[in-house]
């Protein structure tokens, strides 16, 4: 299966050869993919949508309501992908471009900041959900969040602090706010440099939070699944 990532952000250079780049966190991620990768933060986007199988949109520190070009294009790319019943996944960041460019709607949480290990509940078990575990842990790092789903979409599952936490619209998009990607080491990285944005007290939370086993292999399983049994 070919997979085009949407790279909506870089890790700075100096950290790379620490962590890698998010390219290469999905490599690890998903290992049985072909990736073809498109530098869309940097302006470049696919030729053809029909180029790959899947498509997949990283995290990052941009919000989705900016009025950026770039930004702009990658959500008519994802209207035009629900229009080709094209698969989609999108993680954070590209969670919310799905929400926002299918009609929902994206803001800061007035829950403020979720950093660190979060408990997923799911609400609505798929036939994908193989196997099956409720709840689930994952990372997260973010401040905006889906606040008002958009059209055929529905809630697979949330969090305490994120009610819209995994989505999906149509039969073959997701959304998926937060980090099956990120280790716990860059994980809590983020929570440090950022912590005058975030505050002391939420950043000790959330390293705090680290201490709990992450479902990083049980969210790669329900995910290759998606794909295989939508089609």
């Amino acid at each position: 299966m070919t997979a085009g990532l949407f790279i909506c952000d870089h890790v700075p250079s100096e950290y790379q050869s620490t962590f890698g780049d998010y390219s290469d966190m999905f490599a690890r991620l998903f290992p049985e993919f072909e990736w073809k990768l498109y530098d869309i933060i940097n302006g470049r986007f696919p030729r053809d949508l029909n180029e790959c199988d899947v498509y997949m949109a990283t995290g990052s520190h941009h919000s989705v309501y900016e009025n950026l070009a770039w930004i702009n294009k990658t959500k008519e790319m994802i209207r035009e992908l629900y229009s080709l019943n094209k698969f989609f996944i999108g993680f954070c960041f590209g969670h919310q471009l799905l929400g926002d460019a299918m009609g929902g709607k994206v803001e800061k949480s007035s829950n403020g900041w979720c950093v660190g290990a979060h408990v997923y509940t799911v609400s609505e078990q798929t036939d994908w959900m193989v196997p099956y575990r409720n709840p689930v842990n994952l990372l997260m790092v973010c401040q905006d969040q889906v606040v008002k789903l958009p059209e055929h979409a529905r809630v697979l599952a949330s969090a305490e602090m994120c009610p819209n936490a995994i989505i999906q619209v149509g039969q073959r998009m997701l959304g998926i706010q937060g980090h099956p990607e990120f280790s716990k080491e860059y994980d809590q990285f983020l929570m440090e440099k950022r912590v005058e944005r975030i505050g002391a007290e939420v950043v000790k939370e959330g390293i705090k939070s680290l201490e709990k086993k992450i479902d990083t292999d049980l969210i790669h399983d329900w995910i290759l699944a998606f794909l295989q049994r939508a089609v």
